[in-house]
């Protein structure tokens, strides 16, 4: 699934959690997600290779490639 990066957000690492820079995002889409400023926090786990939300079990046997939005 292609993640669209329009302007308005932050990559964000599946790994640490941290946000990184534009360049390492679109380098690294499998470990990466795109979120959107101002989006608000779903309390819900993504999937980095899909961008889509997945279940707390998804996301606990793939720490890597999931990230909570708190």
């Amino acid at each position: 699934m292609a993640k669209k990066s329009g302007g308005n957000g932050h990559y964000r690492s599946a790994i640490t959690g941290r946000y990184v820079t534009t360049a390492h995002g679109k380098r690294s889409p499998n470990t990466t997600v795109y979120e959107k400023t101002g989006g608000g926090a779903t309390g819900s786990a993504r999937s980095a290779k899909t961008g889509r939300f997945v279940t707390e079990g998804v996301a606990k046997r793939n720490p890597r490639t999931t990230v909570k939005e708190d």
